[in-house]
């Protein structure tokens, strides 16, 4: 893909899409056994903060989807011609709480398309925003990167980023199968490198399933609110190595006052993901 073919993507720069759901007593339900978490459930009660993810799943029929799992190229995103697609992190501020049963209100923009060079190639990124609403009004400005690369001829990890020492405390968090299944189940992903084994390694070159970033961004804020006993109120993550389901994978966070450091560590002692958890001055 050349520049003059990444420029015609400035025209979906501004584009808009609006979009209402409902996060059920039941889906939450759901989403707290994956996620082993404990907590009031029911309609009416406070949404867990990330769980809105649950919502506005894609609804592509069979024949509407990519070789890959995702839905096909086009629409809402630019037609990207670079074969793989992933979520390479966000930036999210909570202003307002959401709550289960009642509609959410999402209004979506594309706020960016940018190419850039990497270890791996060209890769184009795009930046989607979302403003999300509720009863009480808007809730959630959020950013999320999506990132373009080529398909690769063999798995290359990228540089090691080795954990901190001395984590404040430090929790396991097994990714198995089941855990994979459930996770792409609920949030309606069929992107395949997370269940088709077969396909992950002789298509995507990866050795193993892919653990969901969204899923260690959710395991992470779990972890977060449940060591510091309150919500952030906001919440950066990206992507800096991919975890596998054969990893070992422990929930780390570091000393933080207003800032707090977390991430999704393997047997290795290497970054997956980096998170930061930010409260308020008087949180």
């Amino acid at each position: 893909m050349d520049q003059i073919a990444t420029s015609a993507f400035e025209d979906w720069v501004g584009r808009r899409e609006e979009a209402t759901d409902t996060i059920s007593p039941r889906q939450c339900r759901q989403m707290a056994a994956t996620l082993e978490v404990t907590g009031d459930h029911a309609q009416g009660a406070p949404l867990p903060l990330l769980w809105h993810w649950m919502g506005w799943s894609p609804e592509a029929p069979m024949s509407g989807l990519g070789p890959d799992g995702h839905p096909a190229r086009g629409g809402f995103l630019p037609p990207v011609p670079l074969e793989r697609r992933m979520w390479a992190g966000g930036r999210l501020t909570f202003l307002a709480p959401l709550q289960i049963g009642k509609p959410l209100h999402r209004v979506s923009t594309i706020l960016k398309v940018s190419e850039k060079t990497g270890a791996s190639g060209r890769m184009v990124f795009v930046t989607v925003g979302h403003e999300v609403s509720g009863d009480a009004g808007l809730a959630i400005r959020e950013e999320q990167d999506i990132v373009y690369v080529a398909m690769p001829q063999r798995f290359q990890p990228p540089p090691p980023s080795p954990a901190p020492p001395g984590p404040a405390w430090s929790d396991p968090f097994p990714v198995d199968t089941l855990r994979l299944f459930r996770f792409s189940a609920l949030t309606f992903n069929a992107h395949r490198i997370h269940f088709d084994l077969p396909y992950a390694r002789e298509v995507e070159k990866y050795p193993d399933l892919v653990v969901h970033g969204p899923l260690q961004a959710m395991a992470l804020m779990q972890a977060a609110r449940k060591h510091r006993g309150a919500d952030p109120s906001a919440f950066r993550f990206r992507g800096v190595r991919p975890a596998f389901h054969t990893d070992i994978l422990t929930l780390n966070g570091w000393s933080g006052q207003e800032e707090q450091p977390l991430a999704t560590v393997n047997q290795d002692g290497l970054h997956c993901m980096q998170a930061t958890a930010i409260w308020s001055a008087n949180g």
